[in-house]
């Protein structure tokens, strides 16, 4: 068999499983609604949580802001070069100064993106001689991070903390280093991590404890740290990564740390070095926005009460749902189910996609719905009854809850 037969035999099998993806264009964004063919519809899809992505005024503020003819190059749309060469540019330095402050730790750095984060902090941190202890439920970022790390890699059950105790004092005086690395808030469950006894653990083991508030930063926090800044364990912490892609609403992502780290990770860290710097707009309007979610404590708080009171309906309508977060899954089982849940809801006007495995474990195929502050409830309130009704129709039965 040839190659390309090969990839048409999985394409194949991806289709029968009811796992085939393909790229849906999206068509205008209008705040909480976006155009998806030819309707508008409520976005439920997006990691926009705080909207910041949909302000016109912002968006339009800091547009108006640039002089074509002013001789600057705060709003150079290439860097052209790797930070280590000329790419380097100084709204760098005042984003991770402006980072270390609002963190109160000693330095940051700037990066492309979260999964140039997440596949580089560990390979250059750790080497043969040491064991990364990873949940089990962590971003695929990490998991590949961990994969190409020289280190050896194990996963602990999700959230359980006497198995990963377990694996650290099965790991004591057998590595020079061990790495204990998870999300705040997991992407798929949106459920979240206890940091204070990871950081108990990190403490009585001697770890080096990282956590990924991808999903977590602008969400919680009096000034949007992420749960870390709930917890108050931002210090405790080795690495706290944020991103700026999600509730953000720019471009790269970020880690707060010591300056011995950050000294190290300038030196070994390959998806920072052989790689191209963000453009000075972009770093711009990370300042821009970093400043503005600050103060976005109204915000946060209007997600906690609607993810709060969707869990609450969605429950009472006999549907499965899980996590204590802004990101709200409701757990369909097959992945057929998770499909023409998606379709109803899109006929009813919501954009909310399917997520199948690989992504979430086999038979857990589900909706992931992200709600986002500038949703009213009377905006999602149909949606408990809307998924009651596609799951009565999907099992052939009212007592679908039993079957899951």
């Amino acid at each position: 068999m040839s190659f390309r037969e090969h990839m048409t035999v999985e394409l194949d099998a991806l289709r029968s499983a009811g796992r085939f993806r393909t790229l849906v264009d999206i068509g205008r964004r209008d705040g909480r609604m976006v155009k998806s063919g030819e309707r508008l519809l409520w976005n439920l899809s997006s990691n926009d949580y705080l909207g910041i992505g949909d302000d016109r005024e912002l968006r339009n503020a800091y547009l108006s802001s640039f002089d074509p003819g002013s001789a600057t190059d705060s709003f150079n749309l290439a860097s052209s070069s790797s930070r280590l060469l000329t790419g380097n540019h100084r709204l760098y330095g005042e984003l991770e100064e402006r980072l270390a402050v609002l963190y109160e730790r000693e330095t940051a750095l700037v990066f492309n993106s979260g999964y140039h984060a997440n596949t580089g902090l560990l390979p250059a941190l750790s080497g043969r001689h040491d064991l990364i202890l990873c949940d089990r439920l962590n971003h695929a970022s990490i998991i590949d991070g961990c994969r190409i790390a020289d280190a050896a890699f194990r996963r602990y059950r999700h959230l359980d903390y006497r198995h990963l105790e377990e694996l650290l004092e099965a790991a004591r005086g057998r590595y020079r280093q061990v790495f204990i690395v998870t999300e705040s808030v997991f992407s798929m469950d949106g459920d979240c991590a206890d940091l204070r006894v990871l950081c108990e653990l990190r403490d009585r083991y001697g770890a080096f404890l990282i956590v990924d508030e991808a999903h977590g930063a602008g969400a919680f926090g009096e000034t949007g740290q992420g749960l870390c800044e709930v917890s108050a364990t931002t210090g405790s912490i080795d690495i706290v990564v944020g991103t700026f892609g999600k509730a953000f609403a720019s471009l790269g992502a970020y880690a707060v740390m010591d300056d011995l780290v950050r000294d190290y990770l300038v030196n070994t860290m390959r998806t920072l070095i052989f790689t191209t710097a963000l453009p000075p707009v972009v770093l711009g309007w990370s300042l821009l926005v970093l400043e503005k979610q600050c103060a976005m404590g109204p915000q946060r708080e209007r997600l906690r009460s609607l993810a709060e009171r969707l869990r609450g309906e969605l429950e009472r309508n006999g549907l499965r749902t899980a996590g204590e977060s802004h990101i709200v899954p409701v757990i369909t089982g097959s992945n057929d189910s998770a499909v023409r849940a998606a379709e109803l809801l899109r006929e009813e006007g919501y954009l909310a996609l399917p997520v199948r495995p690989p992504t979430v474990p086999e038979n857990t195929a589900r909706l992931r719905i992200s709600l986002r502050a500038d949703l009213d409830w009377e905006d999602i309130a149909a949606i408990p009854e809307i998924l009651h009704q596609a799951m009565v129709k999907s099992s052939g039965t009212k007592n679908f809850s039993r079957l899951s």
